[in-house]
């Protein structure tokens, strides 16, 4: 293994200076490589000052890349140095070796980058999976860690600003996001959702020219207070959000004003079809299913047992075969098809009900109204 030590050593740290390889170990599940450094001296992270009095040494075990499918565990000597700055902080301070490691990383700066590129394709879960195909299995915690460590990217100060809050706890906690309406890409985040925190933010980015965002009036005294030069408009989803209330509104406050239209007297009404074939076609997994239950339970009461009774031998509850039992078809035992349940019916298919995530507006207002 001493003939090939030099050939590891250009292998495994080719791009890293001040590192001699003294042994290779290899098992069968491992390669175990022996290195220390060689530098002399040391900058000290307190003060900047160069050091060569040594003060001690300890190993370091950080992980590398697989090769050929094993682990490979780099054992490596590090010294620590004396501070010479007498009004540094910092007595004494471990070398870092640039390139190779970083204070209290487990692994080196290759592995280290590896993974944080596997995180940022695939995410935690996904990322996870694959580092257990290359050999280098960490939780998806610690891709989601590597990943939060990053130093934010640089972001110019963007023209048109979108301004709206998020929930960081739902009902309690709000925040606010800023988002560059021209490259769609979030900007910031705001720990509140507080005028004078808005206004502080705007106010270190002199280059905003449009603030766009909806009405709320915090956000509105903010952008005034904070960008007094940039234009305050409402954005496109808000728009058509509050255009789509206020139609709502209107149509459900002149309900009285609709009727159905008379069909022509010169055209002959069309017949009905059976109500049995009307709601659900045949075939359907559903109706099917709904059509043997109707079946079994009214064949079962024919026969002379009670509800309780069928109930306990079908195992379904009271409720479902009293249901079923005063349905004369198999359609009628749908809850909004049931006698008496006329609250819970459910709107027409081109109801102003049925269309949009607020579909609840309509009948809270009518109950202010009354």
């Amino acid at each position: 293994m001493n003939e090939v030590r030099p050939q590891l050593d250009e292998l495994l740290f080719s791009s890293v200076e001040g590192v001699f390889v003294e042994s290779v170990e290899v098992t069968d599940t491992s390669v175990r490589v022996e290195a220390r450094t060689t530098v002399r001296r040391a900058a000290c992270p307190g003060c900047g000052c160069w050091s060569g009095r040594i003060h001690g040494s300890y190993l370091r075990f950080p992980r590398d890349l697989p090769a050929v499918g094993k682990f490979v565990v780099v054992s490596l000597r590090v010294r620590r140095f004396v501070c010479a700055e007498d009004s540094c902080p910092r007595k004494t301070f471990a070398e870092q070796v640039p390139g190779l490691t970083r204070r209290f990383g487990r692994r080196t700066e290759r592995l280290r980058a590896t993974l944080v590129s596997v995180g940022r394709a695939l995410a935690g879960r996904a990322g996870a999976r694959m580092t257990d195909t290359f050999g280098a299995p960490v939780s998806r915690n610690t891709l989601l860690r590597l990943i939060a460590s990053l130093p934010d990217p640089p972001t110019a100060t963007p023209r048109v600003v979108g301004v709206d809050e998020y929930a960081q706890r739902k009902g309690h906690i709000y925040g606010t996001v800023l988002v560059d309406v021209e490259t769609r890409r979030p900007v910031d985040l705001l720990p509140d959702r507080e005028a004078d925190t808005l206004a502080a933010w705007l106010a270190e980015r002199p280059g905003i020219e449009i603030v766009c965002g909806d009405r709320a009036p915090f956000f509105a005294e903010g952008a005034t207070r904070g960008a007094p030069q940039a234009v305050q408009v409402a954005d496109r989803w808000h728009l058509w959000h509050n255009l789509c209330e206020a139609a709502e509104k209107c149509v459900y406050q002149h309900r009285g004003c609709l009727r159905p239209v008379p069909a022509p007297a010169d055209q002959p009404q069309e017949k009905a079809e059976p109500a049995a074939s009307s709601p659900w076609p045949t075939g359907h997994r559903f109706a099917e299913r709904t059509r043997a239950k109707h079946a079994t339970i009214h064949a079962l009461l024919d026969a002379g047992h009670s509800k309780r009774s069928v109930a306990r031998q079908l195992g379904m509850t009271l409720n479902t075969i009293l249901r079923f039992s005063r349905a004369t078809t198999p359609c009628r035992t749908a809850p909004w098809c049931t006698p008496g349940t006329r609250s819970r019916s459910r709107p027409a298919a081109g109801s102003c009900g049925s269309s949009g995530s607020r579909s609840t507006a309509p009948s809270t207002a009518g109950r202010r109204e009354r």
